[in-house]
Parts: structure tokens; sequence; C-alpha cells
């Protein structure tokens, strides 16, 4: 809704390609399917389904042409940087790029296996690599990233690889995570680069809170 405001400064062919993403998607959001076999869709919702991974593939091309000229572009300085951003923020990129992404992925969550016949996803998984070249030239990029790992919950094992062993799932905890855990109430602190919950031993111990 907040792109609304936004509406009149973009093209109509623009504003007729969002009309018609949404379209999309709400085609295929599930709705009161009552009575449907699981995993089995109408030849409507599938041909639906194939649409959106057309549209997907011409929007992906059209991006994936525009982004490497725009980071040859932005890398020349933090100003052309700023004026690439400008632009591409106006261009499918800026608008129907996120709006598709965030759709695609509440989509996956509601019918997953709707999704995988449609077969969208992999095609936005090709842009994430010229994103990612784009971003990175991002000024304050790199004192932005030290700030978010420079510490001890996340320094210390996972970049070893030490908590991945065995195939083990790793959750990532963020200082700010830690902190406001503990603001409520919670007991959690870093011991080596990893995170324990100390909460239960805290009722336990002799030595008190002020020495844990």
């Amino acid at each position: 809704m907040d792109q609304e405001h936004y509406s009149k400064e973009r093209s109509a062919s623009l504003d007729l390609l969002l009309r018609f993403q949404r379209l999309l998607v709400s085609k295929l959001y599930p709705g009161d399917c009552v009575g449907q076999v699981p995993n089995t869709y109408s030849p409507d919702l599938l041909g639906v389904g194939s649409l959106l991974k057309k549209y997907t593939a011409l929007l992906c091309t059209h991006i994936g042409d525009i982004l490497p000229v725009a980071t040859s572009i932005a890398s020349t300085s933090h100003r052309h940087f700023a004026e690439v951003s400008h632009v591409v923020d106006g261009d499918l990129t800026g608008i129907l790029l996120p709006e598709l992404v965030v759709s695609v992925v509440l989509l996956l969550s509601k019918n997953a296996g709707l999704m995988q016949e449609a077969g969208a996803i992999p095609l936005l998984a090709g842009l994430l690599e010229h994103l990612d070249r784009f971003n990175h030239l991002a000024p304050g990029k790199e004192r932005d990233d030290n700030e978010d790992l420079a510490w001890p919950g996340i320094m210390g094992s996972f970049f070893t690889g030490q908590s991945c062993r065995n195939n083990e799932e790793v959750t990532l905890i963020r200082k700010a995570d830690l902190e406001n855990h503990n603001k409520d109430g919670g007991f959690w602190t870093v011991i080596d680069g990893k995170v324990y919950d100390i909460k239960d031993f805290q009722t336990q111990s002799l030595t008190g809170s002020s020495i844990l």
C-alpha cells in the first residue's frame, strides 16, 4: 500500500505490469478449496503457474541485462552508485522484483507443491549473484557487515565450521536478540562463540547471578 503513493510517478506500462503480477499471485493464493485432494491441481491453476513462470523468466532476463550495466557504472564512485540506485529503484528491478520475491515466498509457504510445479523459484535464484555484486558497492557495506559479525556469538564457531559437523543445523543469534532475551528475564551467555541458556542453572547455583 505504501507504493501506491508513488503510482503517479510510474509509467502506465509499469503500472500495468504490477497489476498483472498481483493478479497472477492472487489467482495462485490458496482460497476456499473444500474437497480438493492434496497435491492435485486443476488445469486452470497449473496454467496460471505456467504463466507466472513465463512472466518471471521475462522479468529476470530484463533484470539480468540491467544489473551488470548498473554495477559497472555504480562502481565508478559513491555518487555514481547513488544515481544508479535511484534509476534502478524506479525500474522493474526496484518496483516489480521486491514484491514478486515476497509474493513467491508467501505462496511457497502456503502451497509448496504448486510452486515447485510452477518452477519460478530457480529463475529468481539466478539473480542472486547480480544483486549481490550490486549491493556490495553500497557505501558503508563493509562497516555494517563488521558491526553485525564482529561479536563472539557468531565469530567463534560459525566461520570455523565446528558447529556444522554432521550436517547439524546452525542457528545464528544476533547480539540484539541476546540482549532483548536477557532484558525479558532470560539468561543467555556467550562461551567460545556459542550461545548457552543457563537460566535453569541460575536457580540451582549457589554462587549467585553476579558470578554467572
